[in-house]
């Protein structure tokens, strides 16, 4: 009796741990590993929905979640266009919390290849509010906003920028 509910909560254990042994040594790694940030290491993705990010401008939101890519694409890098939720927003915003609005990409988090070799990544995911004419909500962008916009005709958000990456 006591064999069979040892080994019943041994394999609660295995499958709460990810399939590892009984033995302390898989229980040591496992902190080691933790520790050092091997296992819980942010894996850089592309923007897809249902992906929270940071508003970057002054249009009263500070984090939209994306509802969908626009142009037909299940991704959004770059300078795309996306239809996202307004998750957080100030009380004196011009956009309020619950809204849908549409968003340009400005900064992501995967890594974004350039015609010269190079390659640019950013520490967040960020957008800039617009409206379906695609031009800023705000009046402001923080932060560095890649020179890629320019390819995407989004001139006018490169003007707001502070600096350009």
């Amino acid at each position: 009796m006591a064999a069979s509910l040892a080994s019943k909560w041994s394999r609660v254990g295995r499958s709460l741990l990810g399939g590892l042994g009984n033995n302390l040594s898989g229980l040591s790694s496992t902190s080691h590993e933790m520790a050092s940030g091997n296992f819980l290491s942010q894996q850089r993705t592309f923007i897809q929905m249902r992906t929270v990010l940071k508003v970057v401008d002054n249009s009263g939101a500070k984090t939209v979640m994306c509802i969908q890519p626009l142009k037909g694409r299940k991704v959004a890098r770059l300078g795309d266009t996306i239809v996202a939720s307004v998750k957080e927003a100030m009380p004196t915003g011009k956009v309020k919390k619950g809204q849908v609005v549409h968003a340009v990409v400005v900064r992501a988090a995967m890594q974004h290849g350039r015609f010269d070799g190079s390659e640019v990544r950013f520490d967040d995911n960020a957008v800039v509010l617009v409206n379906k004419a695609g031009e800023p909500t705000g009046t402001r962008v923080f932060g560095p906003v890649p020179h890629e916009l320019r390819r995407k005709k989004h001139v006018s958000i490169l003007t707001l920028a502070e600096h350009l990456a």
